[in-house]
């Protein structure tokens, strides 16, 4: 592990302070999870994009999918 020095806002880092007394926890580890969600958050963004960008590039056909429309329908009981 790695130490760092960040520069904070000072409302910031008292809405921490706040959250990571109320959680018993510290602003290490606080700052640790919110930067893992963060990266975790980014990677899914770009995943999403290039899902989007594949999409516009060769659109679904409306075939593609009617396999499934059976799938789909609720029965009467």
């Amino acid at each position: 592990m790695r130490t760092i020095q960040m520069t904070l806002e000072d409302d910031l880092v008292q809405a921490v302070d706040k959250i990571v007394k109320q959680t018993h926890t510290t602003r290490s580890a606080f700052t640790r999870a919110a930067l893992k969600d963060a990266v975790n958050n980014f990677k899914i963004s770009q995943l999403e994009q290039r899902h989007r960008k594949g999409y516009e590039q060769q659109p679904a056909s409306k075939e593609e999918f009617s396999v499934w429309e059976n799938e789909q329908k609720w029965e009467d009981s």
